[in-house]
């Protein structure tokens, strides 16, 4: 005998897992790799150098820059000293106005000069530091992607290696959308409670069956349906503490959905379909056995959950189906019992069977 109760809404998928954060290390400045810094495929910090580049040629840009600011800023001073000297002679008109004007203007060109060469100085002082290749986030970086003695960065930003943040991990899945629009209409009803945020639980559930031990929490559902899917992408958050888990893997998807107020539990073996959809056998109260038809709305352990179908007491069959037929009379046993002369139909826990 079956009873409304508050159950689960349990949907499940297939997810991939994804870094949370991921950073390609790239060669920033051309020029020789000299050295790994790093072991491949260990943890690094953020910060931590990688991978060195020859700095020699770096320096001597470096080096010439500095002294082209040194000729310049001697340049822009002499410019100075001269034009301030114009400036006087020119209250007391020893010099032309025009001389006074060319030497206010080597002035202002040999300082815009200076700060030109000022600025290639940083420019080469940056170019100098991105030899020391450093981990730009924390997380386990791959291997090294060239050997040592390439010349990278030449015309493009040479790929050195990746690092991947391993917790906590993304997990993204789909779910239809046909789904999507059914709970919100029976949210909407009061049928059903949806659990969003932080509050939707997922499991993680591994190939051969067992459940990852971290429970993981919704993180993001998209506002559009895929159009060529017909799927809502959903994104969890799983930690990983143990790194058990790698970004990349396939995992099945267990997400609480929320709670069905008045649900029913019935075990899968006693749900059959037909052309027409899901349908399970009960006893009517005249003791014949009797069709109804019912909406599937998730799985729980053994159990499917119904919505609709069935009503508070009803008996439902759940084996000895190729004995019941439809307006058949049949008797109702406790489930897991047998009457003499013969096995009985069992029913689910707490519930009747029948028997022809």
């Amino acid at each position: 005998m079956v009873h409304p109760q508050e159950v689960p809404l349990i949907r499940e998928a297939s997810g991939r897992l994804t870094p949370v954060r991921a950073a390609d290390v790239r060669a920033r400045v051309a020029g020789v790799v000299e050295k790994r810094l790093y072991k491949e495929g260990s943890m690094v910090k953020e910060g931590q150098p990688l991978i060195r580049i020859d700095p020699a040629p770096l320096r001597a840009v470096l080096s010439a820059a500095s002294a082209d600011l040194q000729q310049a800023d001697a340049a822009a001073k002499n410019a100075s000293v001269t034009a301030n000297r114009n400036r006087e002679l020119s209250k007391q008109s020893l010099v032309s106005r025009m001389q006074l004007d060319d030497s206010e203007a080597l002035e202002r060109s040999t300082a815009a000069q200076v700060a030109a060469a000022r600025a290639r100085v940083e420019t080469a002082r940056i170019n100098l530091g991105y030899a020391n290749i450093t981990a730009p986030i924390s997380g386990r970086a791959s291997r090294m992607r060239v050997l040592e003695g390439t010349l990278v960065g030449q015309g493009d930003a040479t790929l050195l290696t990746t690092i991947e943040q391993l917790d906590p991990l993304y997990v993204l899945f789909d779910q239809p959308g046909s789904d999507f629009e059914r709970f919100q209409r029976a949210a909407a009803a009061g049928s059903v409670s949806i659990a969003e945020g932080q509050t939707a639980e997922i499991h993680l559930v591994h190939p051969d069956g067992t459940e990852y031990e971290e429970k993981g929490t919704l993180d993001f559902s998209d506002s559009t349906v895929n159009p060529v899917t017909g799927a809502v992408g959903f994104r969890g958050l799983v930690h990983n503490p143990h790194g058990l888990l790698l970004p990349g893997m396939y995992v099945n998807v267990r997400l609480m959905a929320g709670t069905l107020k008045n649900g029913y539990r019935v075990p899968q073996l006693a749900v059959q379909r037909d052309g027409q959809g899901p349908y399970v056998l009960i006893i009517g109260q005249d003791g014949k056995v009797a069709l109804s038809r019912v909406e599937t709305v998730s799985v729980v352990g053994n159990d499917w959950v119904l919505s609709s179908g069935l009503k508070d007491g009803d008996q439902v069959i759940v084996s000895g189906l190729q004995k019941a037929q439809p307006g058949s009379p049949a008797k109702a046993v406790p489930a897991g019992s047998a009457p003499d002369g013969g096995a009985a139909p069992a029913a689910a826990p707490m519930a009747p069977a029948a028997q022809g």
